[in-house]
């Protein structure tokens, strides 16, 4: 292994913390601890996973794998005698997170309040779980015990414990600084107190991480994770300027800047973080997703808690913040398109370790100048070294029981979870139904989704009514090419909500796809009118615009999407579809950069890129497009399709030949696909106009 290069490594994390909030602030001097990281260091934006759920999300960040690999499904989980529900726990994790690799090769690992890491594992140096607030007494002078497996080591218990901030005992003086209005507010609204009690844990937590940062003796990594940002953001980014119509104009003077107060909070700890890590320490800080905090917040006001439930992600933005700086971290490096799953890699290449081949992330090497030791097979199947130990619980502590009701009714106070059913039997079925769902959206936003169907059409059989379940069953039926099947899907959800406007868009996909035009139009008619004062269904429109061959009309719908979200790709790759469809190459290259140019890992804007550029001649590089969108998405039909006749047209016969065999495999893997009808300015009209055998 080639010698680290980070004396010590902080990772902290800040949930759903949005670079739009912190350029603004940035730029009014509040944030200036982040501001002096940039400087020196590198930023970027962060691709997430989906679903956008803080557990998946944290677990992903700290194994560098996706959750049907590392386990963790759901906030909760069902205990393991049957008996109730759980906190997700870190006995549920199925492969090794980053500290108990850093364990097992004897570096000593600080890691504070990440999500389900409880029960503590055993680690070479320390673990304060995400319980550590859990239990406070009504009374500020009664004990507070720790909940067993809160710490590890144990001996620490008392200092962790200590450093707990109590709600009851928060001080007047900072919760000033938060909420400058407070003596007009009064100390009894319901607002102050939650906010009292977010931000109570979120001192608990930098308090336990001073503790150990500082007392805990040398150490090489230290991994801190803050939720306040998203949690405090659930109840309080409403009232953030520009005004929510539910929002009155007294509720936005008194609250409006409660946001940028927690921020600023959040840079301040930060501050002190490094300071008690001492000279040399390399610092990553990142967010497992954004926040929108503009005209595209959701207003959840009105909605019955089930239904809470399903949109409360819709708050997330899918870009969250990364910011790498110290030694041996480039200055204002340009790093295309990290997600989520690179940072466990990275922090291992930091610190002179391999990143496994069963990582779904890559090491950032365009943001270090370190040499990257080759990958190895899996950590998993790696023994701690002789002394060294990794941490994990024994089997037999994997059936511990533990109680978590506080940190459970949160997650129903933020609207995560619905009331849960009075029953046992009721809450595990809950959160079965939603695990499963959970597992299933992961896989299909992996393009993965012959996979997910078979987990959607349970659900679907379970709870027919329900329409996300039949909405994103549909969905992966159309991916797999199986559109009189995703046409179907829809129609029996119709027969239970007629009015459902996204089912009628998605039928009138998939009849595009069958080559029913007729009545794809006559679905998409209501929709289209609906839309009028939808303008969140603009993209979709598009899209099934775009299927149904109505070019025109799609480019417009494109157009009120980009106008609604500029920093949305996916608008910006409908454009450069239907530009292409209309014989616009040039203007539909531009679209596809600019999707590129706000992530480059967006396989249909290379494929569109790569199409525009063959159309104007340029065959050199609309082939390294093409190969760019084959690299990012393997099975992607078309691109390969597109190859076959670029290596054709230049006489490349071996590169031909193993294009179309390629493109051959693929079409042999899904038997029931129906072949949707091909676009203007295809490669089979390519083909065509050039001479070559049609594909």
């Amino acid at each position: 292994m080639p010698a680290r290069t980070a004396k010590r490594l902080l990772i902290v994390g800040w949930d759903a913390a949005d670079w739009i909030l912190i350029n603004r602030l940035i730029a009014a001097g509040k944030m200036p601890v982040l501001r002096g990281l940039i400087d020196g260091g590198s930023r970027a934006d962060l691709g997430t996973l989906e679903p956008k759920l803080s557990p998946l999300l944290w677990s992903s960040i700290a194994t560098g794998k996706t959750a049907d690999k590392h386990g963790i499904l759901n906030f909760v989980e069902p205990k393991p005698d049957g008996s109730g529900l759980r906190v997700s726990s870190s006995t549920s994790r199925k492969t090794k997170a980053l500290w108990n690799v850093l364990s097992q090769q004897g570096l000593t690992t600080h890691v504070i309040g990440w999500y389900a890491s409880h029960p503590a594992e055993a680690i070479k140096g320390s673990v304060v779980t995400n319980l550590l607030q859990e239990g406070e007494p009504t009374s500020e002078s009664a004990a507070w015990p720790m909940i067993a497996g809160t710490v590890h080591p144990v001996a620490r218990e008392e200092t962790v414990g200590a450093a707990r901030q109590r709600a009851r005992a928060f001080s007047r003086d900072t919760l000033k600084s938060l909420l400058p209005k407070l003596d007009e507010i009064g100390g009894g609204d319901e607002r102050v107190q939650t906010l009292v009690k977010l931000m109570s844990y979120a001192t608990s937590i930098e308090r336990a991480a001073l503790a150990q940062l500082k007392d805990g003796g040398a150490w090489d990594a230290a991994m801190v994770f803050f939720d306040a940002i998203d949690t405090v953001g659930h109840h309080f980014m409403q009232f953030v300027a520009p005004k929510m119509q539910h929002v009155s104009e007294r509720e936005q003077r008194l609250f409006g800047g409660v946001m940028d107060a927690v921020y600023a909070w959040h840079d301040a700890a930060l501050g002190r973080l490094i300071e008690a890590s001492g000279p040399e320490t390399t610092v990553i800080v990142l967010s497992d997703h954004g926040f929108h905090s503009d005209h595209l917040r959701p207003n959840l006001s009105d909605l019955p808690p089930e239904r809470r439930m399903e949109l409360e992600s819709s708050w997330h933005r899918p870009q969250g913040v990364l910011v790498m700086s110290g030694p041996r971290v480039k200055k204002a490096a340009t790093i295309v398109s990290p997600t989520i799953l690179d940072v466990a890699p990275t922090a291992l290449a930091m610190l002179g370790l391999a990143a496994g081949d069963d990582f779904d992330g890559r090491v950032l090497t365009e943001a270090i100048t370190a040499e990257v030791p080759p990958r190895i097979p899996s950590w998993d199947s790696i023994d701690a070294l002789a002394g060294e130990t990794t941490g994990l619980h024994p089997a037999d502590l994997r059936q511990d029981v533990f109680e978590a009701a506080d940190a459970i009714k949160q997650l129903v106070d933020l609207g995560y979870m619905a009331a849960l059913p009075a029953d046992v039997q009721g809450q595990l079925d809950l959160v079965r139904r939603e695990s499963l769902f959970n597992l299933a959206v992961s896989l299909m936003s992996r393009r993965r989704a012959h996979e997910a169907i078979p987990h959607f059409e349970r659900l679907v059989e379970e709870r027919p009514a329900e329409s996300r379940y039949a909405l994103l069953l549909a969905n992966c039926l159309v991916s797999a090419g199986r559109a009189s099947d995703a046409a179907r899907c829809m129609e029996a959800l119709l027969a239970h909500d007629a009015k459902n406007l996204e089912a009628q868009l998605l039928r009138a996909a998939a009849l595009a796809m069958t080559g029913d035009d007729a009545a794809a139009r006559a679905q998409l008619d209501p929709v289209e009118r609906a839309s009028r004062s939808r303008p969140e269904l603009a993209l979709s429109l598009g899209g099934v615009l775009t299927a149904c061959g109505r070019f025109a009309d799609a480019r417009r719908y494109f157009e009120q999407a980009k106008a609604r979200n500029a920093r949305d790709p996916h608008a910006h790759i409908g454009l450069a579809r239907t530009q292409l469809a209309l014989g616009g190459f040039e203007q539909a290259a531009e679209h596809a950069l600019d999707a590129l140019e706000i992530s480059q890992a967006l396989p249909e804007a290379h494929l569109v890129l790569g199409a525009a550029l063959a159309w104007y001649g340029d065959d050199e590089n609309a082939k390294k497009s093409v190969g760019f969108a084959i690299m990012h998405d393997p099975g992607l039909i078309d691109a390969h399709r597109w190859l076959a006749v670029l290596h054709a047209k230049a006489g490349y016969v071996a590169y031909e030949g193993d294009a179309r065999a390629e493109v051959a495999r693929l079409l042999a893997t899904a038997p029931q696909a129906t072949r949707a009808k091909e676009a203007p300015f295809g490669p089979a009209a390519f083909a065509a106009k050039h001479g070559i055998e049609a594909i």
